[in-house]
């Protein structure tokens, strides 16, 4: 174990936070630059094979934290890339439902396949039991930083 104080430890915490954050970004980006893409593109694509779909273009605004308009503006570069279709609802064909693509999905999963390695060979030095702390740290902070999010755009 450590000496350190629990004011330490979470200061580390906070610290390593911040690092993570930003070389995920600049991650991402990179990621996206070699897709052809925008990072908020790529992260669009990203949360769009995590959720169950198909979704309508508002909901697209809620979990990216764009405006309609702004999301809007998203879907359609998205579907010029080949990324989403848009189809009718089933029950309201008014409606226009958001989903993946297959047509570029091999080209976005190749891209993943070696960051992807490495990330999963990273989380290999941890413990079943580390890594469920891992994920509820992550799922936490998650919710705090939407939550954090809602609240700076109110203002």
């Amino acid at each position: 174990m450590t000496d350190r104080t629990r004011a330490e430890v979470v200061a580390a915490v906070t610290a390593a936070a911040r690092r993570h954050h930003a070389a995920y970004t600049l991650f991402n980006q990179a990621l996206a630059e070699r897709l052809g893409l925008h990072p908020t593109d790529l992260q669009c694509v990203s949360l769009l094979g995590l959720e169950p779909g198909p979704h309508t273009t508002g909901e697209i605004a809620k979990l990216t934290g764009l405006t309609s308009g702004s999301a809007t503006r998203l879907v359609d570069r998205l579907e010029k890339a080949g990324l989403v279709e848009r189809r009718p609802g089933v029950d309201d064909r008014r409606k226009v439902l958001v989903s993946l693509a297959a047509r570029r999905s091999p080209e976005v999963d190749a891209a993943w396949e070696i960051p992807g390695r490495a990330f999963g060979e990273a989380l290999e030095e941890f413990t079943d039991d580390e890594l469920g702390v891992v994920e509820r740290y992550l799922r936490r902070l998650t919710d705090v930083g939407g939550e954090q999010a809602v609240r700076i755009q109110k203002g």
